[in-house]
């Protein structure tokens, strides 16, 4: 077995969703997902066939964004996997409707940050072992560091 990492940095204003599913409709499935969940969305969609002809299959309403989730799919290269490249919304305003996808199996991250997929390969192909998401903590939280992020949810809208 052969250990490597896929780097996913996901470009300015957007956030990548990294997942794991189980049949070939779900680009198209992810895809009715997203534009049902928030109009002005943009997005692209990367889905890893691991079976019969083992394709990327590519989806979305954004071109710039179809092109990086499908090169960055190939890339990962790794079972029935699949990426979400997205702007115009947050992960939050998708993640429930893309979990209730029947067959959305794991969520391995959504975020802003840049990731490192950890990649196993064998002799049969490849697999997710786990995510690097964004960086390593730094400290814990001071009081003018709550009243910084409260300020901020309530800057972007999430809480009153």
């Amino acid at each position: 077995m052969e250990l490597t990492t896929v780097k996913i940095e996901p470009p300015k204003d957007c956030n990548v969703i990294l997942g794991m599913a189980h049949f070939i409709k779900t680009v198209e499935d992810l895809y009715e997902a997203l534009v049902n969940s928030v109009p002005s969305i943009k997005f692209g969609i990367g889905f890893c066939e691991s079976s019969g002809p083992c394709l990327v299959r590519v989806e979305g309403n954004d071109e710039e964004l179809k092109q990086l989730a499908a090169k960055t799919a190939f890339n990962l290269a790794a079972g029935h996997s699949f990426v979400v490249f997205i702007k115009n919304a947050y992960p939050l305003n998708v993640l429930d409707k893309i979990k209730h996808v029947p067959e959305v199996c794991t969520i391995y991250a959504s975020t802003a940050n840049p990731l490192e997929v950890i990649i196993a390969e064998t002799t049969q192909g490849r697999g997710i072992i786990g995510v690097v998401d964004g960086f390593k903590s730094k400290g814990i939280e001071t009081e003018n560091d709550v009243k910084a992020r409260k300020e901020f949810l309530r800057k972007i809208g999430y809480k009153l």
